[in-house]
């Protein structure tokens, strides 16, 4: 469950192509606060996972700004523009090498992460307590993550284990 960045240490500087080629680098969204969601376009997990943010995405407006990372190796670029248009995310980055998901420790989609507006990783882990056996959510991570971080606390828990299906690296 560990992520390979630390809670509390500085996330790298990665690029990555959007769904059109575009490069991004992280350090562009620095001065707001960063949800990275590891995202697939065909896990339930993933769809259930982007309706939850874009309703707190209402309430965080442009404090925050969320990027979801594809690094499924078994999801077309296709499937991938088809299912971003129709969830309307507002970015889709490509992680085709994993470079991305086996330097923060992704290891499900979603698998959340909680950047401050200084690139420093303060969260990492569940959307909420939604597990197999647990159905109906009692506690919202991201959302209490993202609370703490705009006012300037440390989140509580950092870490959670997320939930959802497997990053596939083959």
């Amino acid at each position: 469950m560990d992520a390979m960045i630390p809670i509390g240490e500085a996330a790298p500087d990665i690029s990555l192509p959007d769904l059109v080629g575009r490069p991004h680098r992280l350090s562009h969204f620095r001065r707001r606060v960063v949800v990275i969601n590891f995202w697939s376009a065909e896990c339930p997990h993933a769809a259930r996972a982007d309706e939850e943010i874009h309703k707190l995405c209402c309430e965080w407006g442009d404090q925050v700004v969320w990027v979801s990372i594809a690094s499924n190796a078994n999801e077309s670029l296709d499937i991938l523009r088809t299912v971003a248009a129709e969830r309307a995310l507002p970015l889709v980055l490509l992680d085709r090498n994993h470079q991305a998901a086996d330097l923060f420790g992704a290891i499900t989609t979603p698998h959340l992460f909680v950047l401050d507006s200084q690139g420093i990783l303060r969260y990492q882990g569940a959307l909420d307590d939604v597990t197999f056996r647990q159905k109906v959510p009692t506690r919202y991570y991201l959302a209490e993550a993202v609370a703490a971080v705009l006012a300037g606390r440390q989140p509580n828990p950092a870490q959670t284990p997320p939930y959802g299906c497997t990053i596939v690296r083959y």
